[in-house]
Formats: C-alpha cells, sequence, structure tokens
C-alpha cells in the first residue's frame, strides 16, 4: 500500500525480461552503466546478495563530485522482489545518513505481463519532509532516467548477443 505523503512511486512497463531487470539491481557490473542519470556514473559497487547484505555504491558528477550510497538489502525473492533500505548498512547495523541524504526503504517488484514487464519501484519514507526533499532532488526524473539507460543497456546487450540475458 502506497501511502501518498511518504512515499514515491516509479511504475512503468518496459520491454526487459524480469530476469535481466533482477540482475541489473544485483549484479555490480550490470548496475554501473545505468544506475545514475548521466552525465553522473557509477565508479565502484557491491552487492551481497542475502538478508542483511550490503548494497553500496559510489556515484561521480561531472565537477568531482563524489556520493557514496550504503544500503542493506532486506528481502530477496529473484526475480520478482528486491527490497533494500538506506537506513540500515549491511549486517542489519544503523546508517549514519549523510545531512540533506533523505532515509528511504525501496520495494522493486517485477511483474511480467502480455506486455513486457511491469517495473515499480515504491519509495518509503520516514516522514512527508523526507519524501518532499527526495521528490525535490528529481526523484521522479532520475530514477525515471535510471530506468531508460537499463532498458537501453538491455537492448545493447540484446544487439550484441540476441539472445535474452
Amino acid at each position: 500500500m502506497s501511502l501518498p505523503e511518504t512515499d514515491l512511486v516509479l511504475e512503468r512497463v518496459v520491454s526487459v525480461p524480469a530476469a535481466f531487470l533482477w540482475r541489473a539491481w544485483t549484479e555490480p557490473e550490470l548496475i554501473k552503466p545505468w544506475f545514475c542519470p548521466k552525465p553522473w556514473y557509477v565508479s565502484d559497487c557491491a552487492t551481497e546478495l542475502k538478508p542483511g547484505g550490503r548494497f553500496m555504491t559510489v556515484m561521480n558528477g561531472p565537477n568531482g563530485e563524489e556520493f557514496r550510497g550504503e544500503g542493506c538489502f532486506v528481502e530477496l525473492a529473484p526475480p520478482q522482489r528486491l527490497v533494500w533500505t538506506s537506513v540500515l548498512q549491511g549486517g542489519f547495523r544503523p546508517n549514519a545518513m549523510a545531512p540533506g541524504n533523505p532515509a528511504f526503504t525501496c520495494v522493486l517488484s517485477f511483474t511480467e505481463q502480455a506486455d513486457g514487464t511491469l517495473y515499480k519501484a515504491h519509495v518509503m519514507h520516514c516522514d512527508a519532509a523526507n519524501a518532499k526533499a527526495h521528490a525535490d532532488m528529481g526523484f521522479h526524473q532520475g530514477w525515471g532516467a535510471a530506468l531508460d539507460q537499463l532498458v537501453a543497456l538491455y537492448q545493447a546487450q540484446q544487439a550484441t548477443t540476441g539472445t535474452p540475458s
């Protein structure tokens, strides 16, 4: 259930199989090319695929900015559902949040249907102020652009290999 005052949702049907969406969210070498909107890029990424496992990215900006994000996987149900949070780091340890960095838990679901896969990112915040801060940072534009890059990555792999990944 989505709560409009604290939750942000990105939902779209994409022409990418659920299995590839899962891999793109869990394999560091697949995360790096798409995870943040260009011209930003991911220079480092680590995943530990188990509840309490680490989910870490280092995003770099065009002017030398560096943003390290450390999170924790909460639930893994491949290839349909992935839950992670920025509130915790690996081992379910509390995460020190940087000022201006909204704390959230993300429920990703990938539901195959006749016209593609329904991709849903349901991002839950502790309060309306954190949700607003995340929205004001450009959640919908940024996460939407990143999803476009993920779809392009899949299409490029298809063009190269010609087989589903």
